[in-house]
């Protein structure tokens, strides 16, 4: 099932964490007023947004296996990357696949995989005004999160239905005290932008005017990319550094030059 959904801006809004707009503008430690003003700009600018743009997502359920550390999405093989950590004795690295039934088990399960973004002339607006501008392009990149927020919240309780019960706070949503995990591309486990283009072709990523530059890249900028697990035990960690052994195996996987894939991976490397 492939599902795109349009949002109003209002009905996103109340969806944005504030604290991680805050930091874009490094107001830590600055003044309660100067806090207010920021924040009353914001609010004014939303309620102009709301006049002239939407948000988009699109997000498709499928039917899944692990297999090993790659995922089996509807016979789309995605190749995960493990933790190569030094650890105790019964503890081991994770991997994304951790939390999909494995093929062995002849049981299928299911992975979400989903894009959202914001129209696109958001990210452009107030151009000549320096201070507006990067009002547009914080609040664009606040509702894009915003935007896949309210979406994964939709999936759990209606679309694929697993937490159909769940009745959360919007506060609570962001301590992420919801049954699964949204781990997006570009972050901690998950540092490779070409899987974005995975995800175009599975998607079709086009149709909600998201583009893709030759590096996996998202434009706009304020558009976000990944997948949803829903096994209970799931967790967010951080991939950290991969070894030269894990670099190759991966290259493998994927049917790709090493040399290709080291671009993609340099930030994930150990230095040889």
């Amino acid at each position: 099932m492939i599902k795109k959904l349009t949002y109003n801006v209002r009905d996103v809004e109340p969806y944005i964490n504030w604290l991680y707009f805050y930091h874009a503008w490094d107001m830590t430690g600055k003044p309660q007023s100067a806090i207010q003003s920021l924040r009353a700009d914001a609010d004014a600018m939303l309620t102009e947004f709301d006049y002239r743009y939407t948000t988009h997502c699109v997000f498709g359920i499928f039917n899944a296996n692990s297999d090993g550390d790659d995922l089996l999405l509807d016979g789309t093989r995605i190749p995960m990357l493990r933790q190569q950590n030094h650890i105790a004795d019964g503890e081991h690295n994770l991997c994304l696949s951790d939390f999909v039934r494995p093929l062995s088990s002849a049981q299928p399960d299911k992975v979400g995989v989903f894009a959202t973004t914001v129209d696109a002339a958001m990210e452009m607006d107030n151009k000549g005004d320096v201070y507006q501008q990067m009002l547009s392009q914080t609040l664009a990149d606040r509702l894009a999160e915003a935007t896949a927020e309210k979406m994964h919240q939709e999936v759990r309780k209606i679309y694929w239905g697993y937490a159909s019960d769940e009745n959360l706070s919007i506060a609570d949503l962001h301590q992420e005290r919801y049954k699964g995990i949204r781990p997006a591309i570009g972050y901690p486990s998950l540092p490779d932008t070409s899987v974005n283009f995975i995800i175009s072709d599975m998607l079709d990523i086009r149709d909600i005017g998201i583009r893709l530059t030759e590096s996996g890249m998202m434009i706009p900028h304020a558009s976000i990319s990944g997948f949803m697990f829903a096994h209970p035990s799931s967790c967010y960690f951080d991939l950290g550094k991969i070894g030269e052994d894990q670099l190759r195996d991966y290259a493998h996987r994927r049917g790709l030059p090493v040399e290709f894939m080291r671009h993609f991976l340099q930030s994930s490397l150990l230095k040889r």
